[in-house]
């Protein structure tokens, strides 16, 4: 009887604003203790109503969930194991954070040149200086006509455009500040024009190469291709015996955020384990790849999947998360496309209206993408939204695979290679160049974990805490949830720990 006069007060204060209560309201739903809290709620969310609404139960179930996630956080229940003695709290912090500052554009034609030019200099360079087997090139495209027929000739440029001609040959167009070159690779019957042919496949518009081959009329006939890639790098080791864990897409304020699992990481950090304490002793570093919150407005119909309808308390949510790591542990949170900051990469850090008074001294909020160096080792995290353009562009890319894609961005020495894939800033400094070749580069974004090393440089997919999604689904894509790739410096082991079941 209480619950039923609860609900009439709440219809009659309600539709004095306009709004209506429907009659499929779940009995005990709305309770004295949450009435008020729901109230305030629907008439926040229907403040600048110009016509009657109607409240259905799935609404208000929507809100019962957000304020049950809102609520002050419960302390983690730690039961540290007996013997517990965690290294990484013996050990000082030494880390420092190397990024450019985000430039402001306007999206001019001439921030577009700008900031292309940007990008062939510093490729020209990389090419120039830290690729030995390319020597003679070209100072400009325009130089070409001054070589005759025959002649062999290196050049360097970014793609413009690539077409396979009707005679099944691949002809690529590279630019310069000066002009065009049409190159020419030909789809022969040797061995090495089989593997050049091969390799141009891979050839994605807006990158920067250089092309060795021989001048043939209009046409410069390739031999050989020569990505700005990475040098071969010797693996660093630590003295100290401490690990670095990577996280990313916890989507925090979705239906699907996996809750419980991510508690059970929070306990394991602070030795509430069974099983890997060693490990969880080592951790010093947690770097947080991007895509904290779910957001708000992302995709269509997205309200329909939120648990927490406002972003603001989304971010509250993650960071009462936070407040329970050990202090000894310094975290870097980078942002993804689902943050609450800009679109445009590279994206600044999150803003003090997001964090509102969080503060602790170990974490720290860094741009997307950002480079780290902790322990005397070079990270570069970046969330990892161009994945999706380099995926569809390369022949044999997977999202099953992500590291296969992240492998091709270090071959081309940037993290964004095909523009309008995503969105970028035409900022006068192409700040998604990789001029420093990182010991450990981490991206998300596509929620399934994966590794590879490359040159020596551990390639890192940090995975997701979200469950499958219907789109996912419907593409046919299996994420790994709960997985976190442990890094240990003293060892260069990498360790997946799994927390879909008990550590």
């Amino acid at each position: 009887m209480a619950g039923e006069n609860v609900i009439k007060d709440m219809v009659s204060r309600l539709s004095r604003a306009n709004i209506l209560i429907g009659g499929d309201i779940r009995p005990g739903l709305v309770t004295e203790l949450n009435s008020e809290l729901i109230l305030s709620r629907l008439l926040e969310r229907y403040k600048n109503l110009e016509k009657m609404a109607i409240v259905n139960n799935e609404e208000i179930e929507n809100i019962v969930k957000e304020l049950d996630m809102e609520k002050a956080p419960m302390p983690i229940e730690i039961r540290q194991k007996t013997g517990f003695l965690p290294m990484a709290n013996e050990v000082d912090a030494h880390y420092t954070i190397t990024n450019n500052p985000i430039e402001r554009a306007e999206g001019t034609v001439d921030d577009f040149v700008q900031h292309f030019k940007s990008r062939l200099e510093k490729m020209r360079r990389i090419l120039e200086t830290h690729r030995g087997s390319v020597s003679g090139v070209l100072p400009t495209l325009e130089s070409l006509k001054s070589y005759t027929a025959g002649r062999d000739i290196t050049i360097i440029g970014i793609v413009s455009n690539k077409i396979t001609t009707k005679n099944g040959n691949i002809m690529m167009i590279l630019e310069d500040e000066t002009t065009e070159a049409k190159v020419m690779f030909m789809n022969g019957s040797s061995k090495q024009a089989r593997a050049q042919f091969e390799a141009a496949g891979n050839i994605v518009n807006d990158e920067v190469l250089a092309i060795k081959g021989k001048i043939s009329g209009p046409f410069v006939i390739a031999n050989e291709i020569v990505w700005p890639d990475v040098q071969l790098k010797e693996r660093k080791s630590t003295e100290d015996d401490i690990a670095i864990a990577m996280i990313s897409d916890m989507h925090v304020g979705s239906k699907l955020f996996m809750e419980k699992n991510f508690t059970h990481l929070i306990k394991w950090l602070n030795g509430d384990v069974d099983g890997k304490a060693g490990l969880a002793g080592k951790i010093k570093y947690l770097v947080v790849g991007g895509d904290i919150a779910d957001g708000i407005g992302v995709y269509p119909g997205q309200d329909k999947d939120l648990a927490i309808l406002d972003v603001y308390n989304q971010y509250r949510v993650f960071f009462n998360f936070v407040r329970a790591i050990p202090e000894y542990i310094h975290v870097f949170i980078i942002p993804g496309n689902h943050d609450a900051v800009q679109r445009a990469e590279p994206q600044p850090e999150l803003t003090a209206d997001l964090i509102g008074d969080f503060h602790m001294e170990n974490v720290h909020m860094l741009p997307n993408p950002s480079f780290l160096t902790l322990h005397g080792i070079d990270v570069l995290a970046y969330h990892g939204t161009s994945l999706d353009s380099v995926i569809a562009a390369i022949p044999n890319m997977s999202y099953a695979y992500p590291e296969k894609a992240m492998t091709e961005m270090l071959k081309r020495r940037h993290l964004s290679p095909i523009y309008g894939g995503n969105i970028i800033v035409p900022s006068k400094n192409d700040n998604l160049v990789i001029e420093r070749i990182p010991d450990i580069l981490q991206m998300g974004h596509v929620h399934k974990n994966g590794y590879a090393n490359y040159h020596g440089v551990e390639v890192v997919n940090s995975g997701t805490w979200q469950a499958r999604t219907d789109y996912q689904i419907m593409q046919g894509h299996i994420p790994t949830p709960c997985l976190m790739p442990v890094f240990e410096t003293k060892s260069g082991n990498m360790t997946m720990v799994d927390f879909n079941r008990e550590i």
